[in-house]
C-alpha cells in the first residue's frame, strides 16, 4: 500500500482563516520514528499538537466578531485560538500507528470557527508500506 507523503512532527500547516503558518507537534510516545515521530489522526489537540496560526480572520471566532463590531464592521483579526471540530480526516486506515490511522499529506482538519487546516509541507517523503 502506498501511503503517499507521510506527516511527521514539524510538518507545516496553514488555516484558511489564519494569517501565518503553524507547525504540527507530535509527541514521541509509542510512535514510529524517522527523524521525527509519524503523526496520526489523534494529533489534533489545540496548544499541544496544533499551535496558533497567528491572527484569525473568521467572524465565527467570537473574539474577531467582537473586535469587528467594536470597529464598526471593519474586519479586525484577533489572535488565533485553534478549536478543532474533530480528528484529522480521512487518515490512512490501512496504516496504524499506536492503533490509530496515520496521517498523509491529503488529510484535513476543520476548525470550529470555519477554517480548514491543511499541510503545506508534510515533513516526510513518500513511504511504501
Amino acid at each position: 500500500m502506498l501511503m503517499g507523503l507521510c506527516v511527521t512532527g514539524g510538518a507545516v500547516m496553514t488555516c484558511t482563516f489564519g494569517m501565518a503558518p503553524s507547525t504540527l507537534n507530535v509527541l514521541p510516545t509509542a510512535r514510529v520514528m524517522s527523524s521525527m515521530p509519524f503523526a496520526t489522526i489523534a494529533d489534533y489537540v489545540p496548544f499541544v499538537n496544533i499551535m496558533p496560526f497567528g491572527m484569525c480572520q473568521s467572524l465565527a471566532n467570537p473574539a474577531v466578531a467582537s473586535a469587528t463590531a467594536a470597529a464598526l464592521g471593519v474586519l479586525t483579526p484577533m489572535p488565533c485560538t485553534p478549536v478543532p471540530a474533530g480528528p484529522w480526516a480521512p487518515g490512512v486506515p490501512g496504516v496504524l500507528i499506536g492503533g490509530k490511522p496515520a496521517l498523509n499529506h491529503q488529510c484535513r482538519l476543520t476548525c470550529s470557527y470555519g477554517g480548514m487546516i491543511q499541510f503545506t509541507n508534510p515533513g516526510c517523503q513518500s513511504v511504501q508500506l
